[in-house]
């Protein structure tokens, strides 16, 4: 009887303890889901200045004319060499679209020296044609991909000349002009930011320089029956350019962005 007893008191006991409901169980922790990844931004406002070199071509033509305004055309010619100098400007950006005004200066050596046929069939003379300066007075208009930017430009250029016709015997100068002359110029190029404040890129232009007149006179009988001369030139030139953008003003890597 005892042992029956005892087991339907263990039997009520384990009945009673069995039952427990959910809200009794412990809560189980929340995690908070990660943040979205996020990816910087390169923002191409701000001032930057830099320098740049490469290669450059200029290609000119050489007309003279007489008391009666008639047209001798004297030929032309192309003249390469190196250039070097340096740029300063300023960009803002919006959304991808990249606005700039740059003012860029470069020291050239683009010369050209032949014994000139057509003014002394003998040979007797010859004619130099150098530059050796451009400039270049720009806006920008650019389409940015984070930090790397593709731009267009154009805007004024200008060019500083000498043309010299000297006797090969005795080397006195014989004609002598030094002009600066301006025109247009467009260009394409490109850009990346390889540190929040360096960027590197290369660079095309074109500069239209138009015609350019010379008035002179001279005593030597094999060019007295020419008054003046013109001379029309166009260059190119490929550059490579380094700049640093200064802070301050919202360059370098700006708000990131939610993918």
């Amino acid at each position: 009887m005892k042992k029956l007893l005892a087991a339907t008191v263990g039997l009520v006991a384990l009945a009673t303890a069995a039952p427990v409901s959910a809200a009794d169980l412990a809560a189980r922790p929340y995690t908070k889901a990660p943040p979205p990844m996020m990816a910087p931004i390169y923002d191409w406002t701000g001032f930057y200045i830099g320098a740049n070199g490469g290669w450059a071509s200029s290609s000119q033509c050489v007309d003279f004319f007489d008391r009666f305004n008639t047209a001798f055309g004297d030929g032309c010619n192309n003249r390469s060499g190196g250039v070097i100098g340096g740029q300063i400007g300023y960009r803002w950006q919006a959304n991808q679209f990249v606005f700039g005004l740059e003012a860029q200066g470069d020291w050239a050596d683009l010369s050209n020296t032949r014994r000139d046929l057509f003014l002394d069939p003998l040979g007797g003379v010859s004619s130099r044609i150098k530059t050796d300066g451009i400039g270049l007075f720009t806006g920008q208009l650019g389409w940015a991909w984070n930090n790397s930017l593709l731009y267009v430009k154009g805007g004024a250029a200008v060019t500083s000349n000498q043309y010299r016709v000297y006797d090969n015997i005795t080397g006195l100068g014989l004609i002598s002009a030094d002009a600066t002359r301006w025109g247009a110029a467009v260009g394409v190029g490109w850009e990346y930011g390889f540190t929040p404040n360096w960027t590197v890129g290369l660079e095309y232009d074109h500069l239209f320089m138009g015609h350019d007149n010379n008035n002179f006179s001279t005593a030597d009988l094999r060019l007295t029956r020419f008054v003046n001369d013109r001379i029309t030139q166009d260059v190119d030139m490929l550059t490579v350019r380094f700049n640093y953008r200064f802070g301050g003003f919202g360059g370098g890597y700006g708000a990131p962005a939610r993918y």
